[in-house]
């Protein structure tokens, strides 16, 4: 019996059975269910209808809805405050160097480089080489020890 039902409504149907176009529901058959609107679960509930309660109070009030409590609004303030203070030292401690200070800075700096320079000069150098100063070390070391 369902299928000469469905037969019967795609004999009514001029377009070919466009399911999209003409839903089953239109054509006023008493045999067929007609689908209800669900219900919509999240806007059922109470604390989302207690929620939207509230907000529209608080816009009744012309409070804002992302103003945050006062405990957490002094709390960032505090932090912000915070970070600000340690950029505003870390400026000042840099433009009250002394030029002693700036030029121990350059020097050592300086020195730096000098050994990265060296240690490099030292990887390109022959392995013999590396050796004989090893062993340079070495005797003064003992060198060192038998006249103490």
């Amino acid at each position: 019996l369902p299928a000469s039902m469905y037969t019967e409504i795609q004999r009514e149907r001029p377009d070919g059975g466009n399911i999209l176009t003409h839903p089953d529901y239109i054509d006023g058959n008493p045999d067929l269910i007609k689908p209800k609107k669900l219900l919509n679960p999240v806007k059922a509930s109470k604390s989302h209808q207690e929620l939207h309660r509230e907000l529209l109070m608080n816009h009744k009030r012309g409070l804002g809805v992302d103003s945050k409590p006062e405990l957490q609004r002094v709390l960032e303030h505090r932090r912000r405050d915070l970070i600000i203070k340690q950029k505003k030292e870390e400026e000042e401690a840099k433009k009250l160097q002394s030029p002693f200070e700036k030029e121990l800075l350059k020097r050592h700096q300086r020195l730096d480089q000098l050994e990265k320079e060296q240690e490099k000069q030292e990887d390109h150098a022959p392995e013999f080489i590396k050796v004989k100063e090893n062993l340079r070390r070495t005797s003064t070391v003992t060198g060192d020890e038998k006249a103490a």
